[in-house]
């Protein structure tokens, strides 16, 4: 479920398009972050238990029903990420 925070965007920069791209830019950040961590965890745990390389991983090839899938997902993601504008110009 996507929160929206109620009230007006604040503006920290001289250009109000600049504080959007900020905001952007923070978003994907805190998600690559959280990515990148949960990843790190699944990848250490599976080669401590031995269950997994990193080498594995690299080497994998997705069928057509994953790629479908994370190609929804980025759909996703990328509306998400990309909210801000959206909202600006009253894209769907």
């Amino acid at each position: 479920m996507l929160k929206t925070a109620k009230g007006k965007r604040p503006v920290y920069l001289d250009d109000p398009q600049i504080d959007k791209l900020l905001a952007i830019v923070m978003a994907l950040t805190g998600e690559v972050s959280v990515l990148h961590d949960r990843l790190d965890t699944i990848e250490c745990l599976l080669a401590a238990k031995g269950i997994l390389s990193a080498t594995e991983i690299d080497a994998y090839e997705p069928d057509e029903e994953v790629v479908k899938e994370r190609e929804h997902w980025r759909a996703e993601y990328i509306a998400r990420v990309l909210r801000v504008l959206q909202e600006q110009l009253n894209i769907p």
